[in-house]
């Protein structure tokens, strides 16, 4: 099974779980300013939705580019948490047929432009 997550649009977050080309579930939910709260616990009620456990899951494809640099960090972060601790691959949404090779690998995002994370007064 593999899991898909996006968390490039800041008001968003949108899971998947396929087995091949079939999606076995989805989930898109409200999330603005709130991924890192919301995050986890959608992952694990999708996988109970189909009475699946994390440990199913063999690969973890994750978008990494978009337009906000916290959520899409938030994103890549768990994408890259769980692979490692499960000790299965990661990859950029966008090139999810490309297999890297290797036991373990990191997906690093792609920001549209540097960030901008100074408080002027």
């Amino acid at each position: 099974m593999d899991l898909y997550i996006d968390t490039a649009d800041k008001k968003n977050i949108r899971l998947s779980l396929r087995q091949g080309r079939q999606v076995l579930a989805k989930k898109e939910l409200a999330a603005e300013y709130q991924q890192a709260e919301k995050l986890l616990p959608a992952i694990d009620q999708l996988l109970k939705n189909v009475k699946a456990n994390v440990g199913e899951i063999k690969k973890i494809y994750v978008a990494n580019r978009g337009q906000s640099f916290t959520a899409l960090r938030i994103g890549v972060v768990v994408a890259n948490a769980l692979a490692f601790a499960l000790g299965v691959k990661v990859f950029p949404s966008d090139e999810k047929n490309k297999d890297r090779g290797g036991k373990f690998n990191i997906v690093k995002p792609v920001y549209h432009k540097e960030p901008n994370i100074t408080n002027v007064d």
